[in-house]
């Protein structure tokens, strides 16, 4: 297939799965709230215009034209007004009358002990849970399925890549295939722009060390100064870094493996600056050779999978706790020209054409883009788990907060002798509603543009 038709077909693929993990989340809601006898007249996926729709029974199952989500309608989410509210006209409480009575006119005098507000606060939660939690079940299973039947990329002590030549960080010639015949400036503020040989300060970029010493791709080093290296994925590798780090400016002789036979070839790691932390605030020297591990996919055993998933939610969260921050960058990436940031939020066009585009990568094969895909979805329902939990109405965590209030504000009556003040009267957020809505839909027209624009790709 041409690359085109790849890239359709990875972005198609992942629409199919986006909708998948929409419905899945929004059947855990149907189940639990028919398995507790609330009457639900909608289940849709996707927002604005209907596409097609069905009536089983008392509920129409449809999809929208926007895939940006997607809905159940319980009868009576919003109960009635309670006994003594201010009947003083102000602007927010006849918004929030409004509100009330257009979810009361869903009810039906066939709905007694059927509406939602009217169920126990357990069954509630229950309910508003569900959904979450279906989208965690499919990232547990999504990646489960990745590390055990296809397995994660691992670093080896065989050689992918030998670069010719040494490149100043982001010289102008990076992305050339003859990058090692075009003269650069070697140093100072202009270093690794495009000079005429003859002028001062202008070569042609330094041959890199693994080159020189004879190095390969394919080649796997097994000794280094006669001191074997292990074959363990992952373990051999950073023996090989470390004794590349430790000897910057001096000879070593690495061993390999060649076509079958071993030979001894002698390269002199060159120094290099890079940062001593990750925080990228200090700055230390060490060799450098110029050398690239091939990353063969190892398939992990079923007890590998809580500690991997852990550590993913742990960077999930990171990830969610840091979008604030992130706004005006992606403001000015969207709008101002500025190189977008790789590590910030992105939205589900963006996330649509990564898919694409790594189902068009020719070097990649079937499984590997398999792989990532599932690994992708994965971590879509992983996204949609922790935020539909966020504790703010509308979100699904918000009718949960609000249900362990109401019990919370019972028990507490309770305690102190006096009637229990009913059900929790979640009009009153309406207005959080709103706001947290149009927040929303103000960051996902942002990410839009964002990912139109200005894109991040995988390249």
């Amino acid at each position: 297939m041409s690359g085109f038709l790849l890239t359709v077909l990875g972005i198609v693929a992942f629409a199919i799965g986006l909708l998948f993990s929409i419905g899945f989340h929004e059947a855990g809601h149907f189940f639990w709230a028919r398995r507790f006898g609330m009457r639900v007249p909608q289940f849709m996926v996707g927002f604005g215009p209907t596409i097609w729709s069905r009536r089983r029974g008392e509920t129409e199952f449809g999809i929208k034209a926007v895939p940006l989500g997607g809905y159940i309608r319980i009868v009576g989410m919003i109960p009635p007004a309670e006994e003594g509210e201010s009947k003083r006209a102000t602007r927010m409480r006849s918004f929030i009358a409004e509100v009330r009575g257009q979810a009361l006119n869903d009810v039906l005098p066939s709905d007694a002990g059927r509406v939602f507000y009217a169920k126990p606060w357990w069954q509630r939660v229950i309910v508003m849970f569900a959904g979450p939690f279906h989208n965690l079940v499919l990232a547990v299973l999504f990646f489960t399925i990745v590390l055990t039947a296809f397995g994660v990329p691992e670093t080896s002590t065989t050689l992918s890549r030998v670069p010719d030549c040494v490149l100043p960080a982001g010289a102008e010639t990076a992305t050339r295939e003859d990058a090692c015949t075009v003269p650069i400036t070697t140093s100072g503020p202009d270093a690794g722009s495009i000079c005429e040989l003859g002028t001062p300060g202008c070569a042609l970029p330094e041959a890199s060390p693994a080159n020189k010493a004879g190095l390969l791709p394919g080649d796997t080093i097994v000794a280094i100064d006669g001191q074997a290296i292990s074959q363990e994925t992952e373990v051999g590798w950073s023996q090989v870094q470390t004794a590349i780090r430790g000897s910057a400016d001096t000879p070593v002789v690495f061993t390999v493996e060649r076509d079958g036979s071993r030979t001894d070839l002698t390269v002199t790691p060159i120094e290099n600056t890079v940062y001593a932390d990750p925080e990228g605030e200090q700055t230390i020297s060490v060799g450098y050779v110029g050398i690239s591990p091939t990353q063969p996919y190892v398939r992990q055993s079923v007890t590998e999978v809580p500690a991997y998933f852990g550590t993913v939610v742990v960077r999930s969260v990171e990830r969610l706790v840091e979008i604030p921050e992130r706004i005006p960058q992606l403001f000015r990436a969207a709008f101002l020209g500025e190189e977008r940031d790789a590590n910030g939020p992105i939205g589900v066009v963006g996330v649509g054409r990564i898919s694409g585009e790594v189902f068009a990568l020719p070097q990649l094969t079937g499984t590997e883009k398999i792989s990532f895909f599932l690994s992708l979805l994965a971590s879509v329902n992983l996204v949609l788990f922790l935020f539909n939990l966020l504790p703010m109405y509308p979100l699904d965590g918000g009718h949960v907060a609000g249900a362990l209030y109401e019990k919370a504000r019972s028990v507490v009556a309770r305690l102190r002798g006096r009637p229990d003040p009913g059900p929790f009267d979640i009009a009153r957020l309406m207005p959080v509603a709103y706001v947290v809505a149009g927040l929303f839909i103000a960051l996902s027209g942002l990410l839009l543009v964002a990912d139109i624009v200005n894109p991040i790709t995988i390249q």
